[in-house]
């Protein structure tokens, strides 16, 4: 089936922007006005003829489309019929009369249409926005890609998204490795951005990227502590950072799962949290028992804070996505996220302090690293290397790699297989430098 031609694509689409009724309904006229042209070009119906809409109507029947899309055909054709009338005497519509299938000529005058530049793409990145909630990524996902699609935007100096091909940006990705030089991570990241708002909001083919020069990722082995360093690392942190630590090395924990665990999460008497990760994927880890009592603790620590703010009048708590709008009621225990048990930050009656609840994955980041400075680790220490060295030191105590991998929750083992480079090599005969061996043993 051939595609719309561009300009008469760029036209249509424009037309109907002014028809508040059909703007909500664009992608679904631009699939029926394909199909009519499409079908007028197999059967040699005349396009701009309204009696050939008949027809086209008999053969959506045929195909046992239901009646809510054949209306949908019928309005997407109609205003197709208005657009040739009210645009008779600004473009050429000659070639529609013929009975083959409609191209627009390259010089059909589109200066009804501004496509250059200073175009608003703010209905695209509401688009975006929808989508990516749409499919429940994090926040953290809207926001980089809002990041580089308004990076894109500035890059084509705002033209119209109508008229955006796959060169667009074959051009942009080559201007971030070329002139910018860009790290490898950052261009994949804006890659998979693009790639995203070709197919998902423009809907369009987002082309061969295999000659495009691209950064090259460097590979490395994962920064590992040993047991003395992290628990150095761990005397040198104060409540709760310590406890959240933990919970990262005793669990192989990601820093936002383990920030986003819920009261409900936790099964002391079997020792399991279940952990939402990515894509919200949920897997179960064993709890530690030696932390067991220190987070009962806290749990009756924040128990006993909450039940203070509400005497208080100071109620609420935090909840994930949309679980604050179904429980209402801030008394809901199970629905507490367990490192934030009450407000942000709430007031003290009749003082002008507040008490801080919240704890935000920088202030985690930013604790572990002067943590790490003040017990003169050397190695790189952030919340991730507890997560890496919960990985390496479960392989060196004999567990298979499988096992590792269903832990930390990785899709594919050889995601998991990169912690066996930390790992020394086991053979029969450990191998010596030839600095050590002695002259005799030549």
């Amino acid at each position: 089936m051939k595609k719309i031609p561009d300009k008469l694509q760029i036209i249509y689409v424009t037309y109907l922007e002014q028809h508040k009724n059909a703007s909500k309904e664009i992608p679904f006229y631009l699939k029926w006005l394909r199909y009519y042209l499409d079908f007028c070009h197999k059967y040699s119906h005349t396009a701009s003829a309204r009696n050939s809409l008949t027809h086209f109507i008999l053969k959506l029947k045929q195909k046992n489309q239901t009646e809510q899309q054949i209306e949908q055909a019928k309005r997407a054709v109609s205003l197709f019929y208005k657009l040739i009338e009210s645009h008779k005497s600004d473009w050429s519509l000659a070639s529609m009369q013929r009975k083959a299938y409609p191209k627009t000529r390259e010089d059909d005058s589109t200066a009804s249409v501004d496509i250059s530049k200073n175009q608003s793409w703010e209905n695209e990145f509401q688009v975006l926005t929808n989508e990516i909630k749409l499919r429940q990524y994090s926040p953290k996902t809207l926001r980089s890609y809002t990041t580089w699609v308004r990076r894109f935007q500035a890059f084509l100096n705002s033209k119209s998204p109508k008229i955006i091909e796959s060169s667009d940006a074959k051009d942009f990705i080559t201007d971030l490795a070329v002139k910018k030089q860009v790290s490898a991570s950052t261009q994949n990241q804006a890659f998979h951005a693009l790639l995203f708002f070709y197919r998902y909001i423009l809907r369009k083919e987002f082309g061969d990227f295999k000659n495009i020069p691209r950064a090259k990722r460097t590979k490395y082995a994962p920064s590992i502590l040993s047991r003395k360093e992290i628990d150095d690392i761990i005397d040198n942190l104060e409540y709760p950072i310590s406890l959240v630590v933990k919970l990262l090395y005793g669990c192989g924990l990601r820093l936002t799962e383990g920030l986003n665990l819920r009261v409900q999460d936790f099964d002391f008497d079997e020792r399991i949290i279940t952990v939402y990760g990515k894509g919200r994927k949920f897997r179960k880890v064993l709890l530690p028992h030696k932390i067991i009592t220190e987070l009962q603790e806290h749990l009756e620590r924040v128990r006993n804070l909450h039940t203070q703010d509400l005497n208080d009048g100071y109620d609420g708590v935090f909840m994930p996505g949309q679980l604050e709008k179904k429980y209402k009621n801030s008394a809901t225990e199970f629905a507490w996220q367990f490192f934030f048990p009450a407000k942000q930050l709430t007031r003290i009656p009749d003082t002008n302090t507040f008490r801080r609840y919240h704890l935000h994955e920088s202030y985690v980041q930013k604790a572990v690293k002067a943590a790490a400075i003040k017990a003169q680790i050397r190695r790189k220490a952030t919340p991730h290397t507890f997560r890496h060295s919960f990985a390496t030191h479960l392989l060196k105590s004999g567990y298979d790699i499988r096992t590792v991998q269903e832990l930390l929750g990785h899709n594919d083992v050889r995601t998991t297989m990169v912690y066996t480079q930390t790992l020394r090599s086991l053979r029969p005969k450990e191998i010596k430098s030839p600095y050590d061996i002695d002259d005799a043993e030549f």
